[in-house]
């Protein structure tokens, strides 16, 4: 199956940082993590595939067309962005969701059309925050806040959804609801999503591929249970964990060791 998602020989940053060479490719339909310790360059390297930040090198294709290429207007059609960090202003969740639709708004058209609310209605059921719709940002919970975030971006039908951190500071509820929603739609939507996430257990548990990034570079790529291993964690997060397989799902799971612990077993590897 051809690459959906296709990065090449790609740099970007700023003066102080800059990512490097970074390869990689994805296929629709596909949820890829990105995980990497603090200043890694996750971030940076969403900043740089959707233009926020100038290319210094490389291209980045979606569906065999440069993404650099493409108008403010056209690239928002086709790709999407969940921030971690939501303005929970004084607006309705109806009319946040319903933002979503401006990249697909005619000229001179300035209210919303009966297509705009049936495909926005379509995301708010979906994301389960229909019930919602009257309430103002500011009055709902952080979950909720994140499910209306991922339904606005939906909202603009994108072909690509970049999630930065959808689950951070959420409770463990949250990130199981969110990280089902997500899993499902790149499952059933046949929707490519590259996730950068924090949390290493759920990074393995749920993504289908992922790319773990160090000092502005790739340093490793692939399954979760090839790039999940102690050697390729330790080496970037400078923590020694032990990797065992998850009993149900098979997929890898990552424990951290105290320093107390350490000391009890003299330095030895648990």
């Amino acid at each position: 199956m051809p690459a959906f998602l296709k990065i090449e020989d790609f740099s970007c940053g700023y003066e102080k940082f800059v990512l490097k060479n970074i390869n990689f490719e994805t296929e629709r339909g596909m949820l890829t993590g990105i995980v990497g310790p603090n200043g890694s360059g996750k971030t940076t390297l969403f900043r740089g595939i959707t233009g926020e930040l100038d290319v210094k090198s490389g291209c980045v294709f979606l569906d065999g067309k440069s993404v650099h290429s493409m108008s403010f207007r056209e690239k928002a059609k086709h790709m999407a962005v969940v921030s971690q960090h939501i303005s929970a202003t004084d607006i309705t969740v109806e009319d946040y969701v319903l933002m979503g639709r401006l990249p697909h708004r005619k000229k001179l058209r300035f209210f919303e059309t009966s297509e705009d609310y049936t495909i926005a209605y379509e995301y708010m059921k979906l994301t389960n925050v229909f019930h919602l719709k009257d309430k103002f940002m500011s009055k709902i919970s952080g979950g909720e806040q994140q499910l209306t975030n991922i339904a606005r971006a939906l909202a603009q039908q994108p072909q690509l959804l970049l999630l930065d951190e959808p689950t951070s500071h959420l409770d463990i509820t949250h990130q199981v609801q969110i990280l089902n929603l997500i899993q499902k739609l790149s499952q059933e939507m046949n929707l490519s999503i590259l996730m950068i996430i924090h949390d290493l257990n759920l990074a393995g548990e749920y993504c289908d591929y992922l790319i773990m990034l160090n000092d502005g570079k790739i340093h490793k790529k692939g399954l979760p249970e090839e790039v999940l291993n102690y050697k390729d964690i330790e080496d970037v997060y400078k923590t020694i964990v032990v990797v065992e397989q998850n009993p149900v799902s098979k997929k890898p799971a990552v424990f951290l060791v105290s320093e107390k612990i350490l000391k009890q077993g003299n330095g030895s590897r648990i």
